[in-house]
């Protein structure tokens, strides 16, 4: 039943990440993907000669070649497949929706789901009543919903094994027209209050992810006493915090001038932002990963098809955001870093204070993480509360934990890291409740090493920690010229070049772009609908499989490749380092102050 105030559905779903692909596809030339679970290799070779050993890897070369170029080419269906189906969120468990945001009077492109299911394990059966409801929300950084269940071990996974009832912040590819962030926030606020008036004996885990722990933050501030705990997974709140020569995006702004050029792009588009150029930006931050990401395919394309394309399906799937989001998100946050100085203003006269949060906050953060460090995550802190004794008499309990090398996506997606760490934070909710207030850092020792192991198997220890160890060394004056050099190219690029921009634009403009982005046309060329070359990939692609006997790893010839991709990537990554190395000097003699050491903690 659906009305404006509640907009419930019935509607049911389920998108799983491995079935996505190809429902949508016709089935002409289209090779299986299921490999043998052991492939024998080619091992009596002891008396062969130099050049049969040769010629054997010359095989090996061109069938792994046609197995990774038939992998790009299914990568490419899978994508034009889940274009045409919507882009559904690429949940592995089956879901209902509960409210849609985009029926709201102020509305927006989110909804809420209910986890129901996961194959024939039904939610009930699992159900604990005495556990409180944990609300996932995935980011909304230009990649589509999902990131936070797109497996069973992730964290819907882990929380559903725990008995929580599960809920899941979904959104739409397209933003409603002129959404803003208040319209966010306040969708936001309501999924939270169905969630409670549903289980209104405790109040909902907030569970936050990347730049939906920023907006779980926000829904903290503004709704006091109306969320429990909140878990910021790899969230950034302090925008101008990093360590120099580890987290060049913090000084982009001061290259290309500031927001206008986010507000340019999202002109050109219609008003609205094309997600391909956000995930184009975390690409360019590492291009040696984006090598190794290829090169491992093509190394053991035997082995790494699978995993490869479940991820990619995720990776590319390309949402928008419009222009007035995306805008204040920018000028705000990583430029204006207005959040911890609490001068961001959601609503007309009332700014966001860090400070008003009541809840406790979960934090957890990675020194792995090039994107959301953990001085992006903790620095706001010493900025919000002068002191432990400040910190205290305003009743806040802040605990975090650190990994020591996993990355950003890893935070999210790994199994290990599920496995371990979310599941250590959940089973410990009630004792993050109890803690008096403090800062603490939380400890987990695991003496067997399992990461499915349960207390008592493993312990957790809250060490308190004092608001002074959070050690700040961030230019200010630099990032503030960079703030008012941004606010004065905006203010010039609205009042005169915008409109003119905008009169240019139209849907079929927009449509023309987004078909042409680079981002896309690196996928689609691959596709048998746009390539028809790639049919006869199609075809080699089954012949291949079924005559496949791989060289062994220790081959002569394939450890030579293997240090020659090793080489390449080490020259990427150097050149790299060189780039951001020039940046940061740059950025030192333009603005006045070289970008600051690591914070500590």
């Amino acid at each position: 039943m659906t009305d404006n105030n509640h907009a419930q559905s019935t509607d049911t779903g389920r998108t799983k990440a491995s079935r996505s692909a190809t429902e949508s596809l016709p089935a002409r030339g289209e090779p299986t993907t299921t490999l043998p679970a052991v492939i024998p290799h080619q091992d009596d070779r002891k008396d062969e000669s130099p050049w049969q050993g040769f010629w054997a890897y010359q095989r090996d070369v061109w069938e792994r070649g046609i197995l990774f170029w038939d992998t790009l080419r299914q990568r490419a269906d899978n994508m034009i497949a889940h274009e045409r189906a919507g882009k559904p969120p690429l949940l592995d468990f089956e879901y209902e929706m509960i409210l849609d945001a985009r029926r709201f009077d102020e509305p927006a492109n989110y909804a809420l789901l209910r986890i129901t299911r996961i194959d024939e394990a039904c939610l009930e059966d699992c159900f604990d009543p005495s556990k409180p409801p944990v609300v996932v929300m995935d980011p909304r950084a230009g990649h589509g919903p999902g990131i936070g269940g797109f497996k069973r071990d992730s964290e819907i996974g882990i929380a559903m094994h725990q008995g929580h009832p599960i809920y899941f912040v979904s959104f739409f590819p397209e933003p409603c027209p002129g959404q803003t962030l208040r319209d966010v926030l306040h969708a936001l606020r309501r999924f939270v209050e169905e969630v409670t008036r549903r289980h209104a004996v405790q109040a909902p885990i907030l569970y936050g992810n990347c730049q939906a722990g920023w907006a779980a933050a926000l829904l903290s501030a503004d709704c006091e006493g109306l969320a429990g705990p909140t878990v910021l997974n790899g969230s950034p709140l302090s925008y101008w915090a990093g360590k120099s020569g580890v987290n060049p995006m913090r000084i982009a702004a001061g290259f290309v001038g500031g927001a206008w050029m986010t507000h340019f792009l999202a002109d050109i588009d219609d008003g609205r932002l094309d997600g391909a150029w956000l995930i184009a930006n975390f690409e360019n931050l590492k291009p040696e990963s984006v090598w190794d990401k290829y090169a491992n395919l093509f190394t053991n394309v035997d082995t790494e098809r699978e995993r490869f394309l479940e991820f990619e399906r995720w990776w590319n799937a390309w949402y928008f955001l419009s222009r007035e989001e995306i805008v204040a998100i920018v000028e705000n946050l990583f430029i204006g870093n207005k959040l911890e100085e609490g001068k961001l203003h959601i609503c007309d006269g009332c700014a966001v204070n860090l400070r008003h949060i009541r809840n406790p906050l979960v934090i957890f953060a990675s020194y792995g993480d090039n994107i959301t460090p953990p001085q992006q995550a903790l620095d706001w802190i010493p900025a919000v509360y002068h002191d432990t004794a400040d910190l205290k008499a305003a009743g806040q309990r802040i605990v975090y934990l650190t990994n020591p090398h996993i990355g950003h996506l890893g935070i999210f997606v790994s199994a290990k890291v599920a496995r371990f760490e979310h599941r250590a934070i959940l089973e410990s909710i009630d004792e993050i409740s109890a803690l008096p207030p403090g800062l603490y850092e939380m400890k987990i020792d695991n003496p067997s090493g399992d990461p499915d192991c349960h207390k008592p198997e493993y312990t957790v220890n809250f060490e308190e920690r004092d608001v002074s160890d959070i050690e700040v060394d961030t230019p200010r004056q630099a990032f503030e010229r960079v703030r008012e050099m941004s606010e004065a190219n905006e203010e010039i690029y609205s009042t005169f070049i915008s409109p003119f921009v905008r009169s240019l634009s139209n849907p079929a403009t927009a449509s023309m772009l987004e078909w042409l982005h680079p981002m896309r046309t690196s996928r689609y060329l691959f596709s048998e609908e746009f390539n028809p070359w790639m049919r006869v990939i199609a075809a080699l692609a089954p012949i291949v499989e079924r005559g496949r006997k791989p060289l062994p790893p220790t081959d002569r010839f394939r450890t030579a490749e293997r240090d020659a991709s090793e080489r390449i990537a080490k020259m990427i990554e150097q050149a790299r380092e060189h780039r951001d190395a020039t940046e940061e000097r740059a950025f030192a003699l333009v603005y006045g102050a070289a970008p600051g050491k690591a914070a500590t903690v």
